[in-house]
């Protein structure tokens, strides 16, 4: 998404994002179909098409993704991927790592892709 967000309104294809990021070709096209049935970027086909962020998006936040990409328990999960972590069944290091936590997610709260495409360049 930030890719998309420092090239707005250009079509950008599945395959150059995946090499500009060193990612898994499938693992994107999965991601992008997710955020493109959210109604986050839009996608077209053809000899033109690939994938654009929708003007609305830059208004979207780290959480928003995050979200929608790694489901509604992310900001819930266990950080160290435990199934059960909380106050009564804490893991070893809930107590000293909540309040990290807490800045992180309101951290990504707080950031939008306006602001980190503003901030991050890509080669290229």
């Amino acid at each position: 998404m930030v890719y998309l967000a420092g090239k707005p309104g250009l079509p950008i294809l599945n395959q150059e994002i995946a090499v500009r990021l060193d990612l898994p070709g499938s693992y994107l096209s999965k991601i992008l179909t997710d955020l493109a049935n959210a109604h986050l970027i839009e996608s077209f086909r053809g000899r033109l098409g690939g994938f654009c962020l929708r003007p609305e998006g830059l208004n979207t936040t780290l959480m928003d993704i995050l979200l929608l990409t790694e489901g509604p328990m992310f900001a819930k999960s266990c950080l160290l991927g435990l199934k059960e972590c909380s106050s009564e069944t804490a893991c070893p290091l809930h107590f000293r790592l909540s309040t990290t936590k807490h800045e992180l997610m309101e951290l990504f709260e707080q950031t939008t892709l306006a602001q980190l495409a503003r901030t991050v360049k890509f080669s290229g």
